[in-house]
């Protein structure tokens, strides 16, 4: 059984930082793509981050420049370093993965992880 299990949420002060990370388990034999999804209340769920296999990353324009994505391929860990947050960045965070594992190809998505920015 695969699961993805996001940590590191949490209230932060405007300006602020804060680590997220998303931790694949279960028969995995290979990940592609990782990413990171926010959805703030009373709106869609935005992609804003994704590292690839060989960790080329990309960016959603809101948060380039402040957000960093990373993963560690050997753990099978993406993190997501949130730094000079802000209140819009208030958001339930979830990862998810595109992974080869016993039940075959599939995506995998975590159950979230709130953050709030907030004085």
């Amino acid at each position: 059984q695969v699961q993805l299990v996001e940590s590191g949420g949490g209230l932060v002060q405007p300006g602020g930082s804060l680590r997220l990370s998303c931790a694949a388990s279960g028969n995995i034999f290979r990940v592609d793509d990782m990413d990171w999804y926010r959805q703030a209340p009373g709106k869609e769920r935005e992609l804003v981050a994704t590292v690839t296999s060989s960790s080329l990353t990309n960016y959603a324009g809101s948060v380039k420049g402040r957000f960093t994505i990373s993963r560690d391929n050997a753990k099978k860990i993406v993190y997501l370093q949130m730094n000079s947050l802000k209140p819009e960045d208030t958001a339930v965070y979830y990862c998810k993965a595109d992974l080869y594992g016993r039940s075959g190809y599939a995506r995998y998505w975590g159950q979230g992880t709130q953050v709030t920015v907030s004085s």
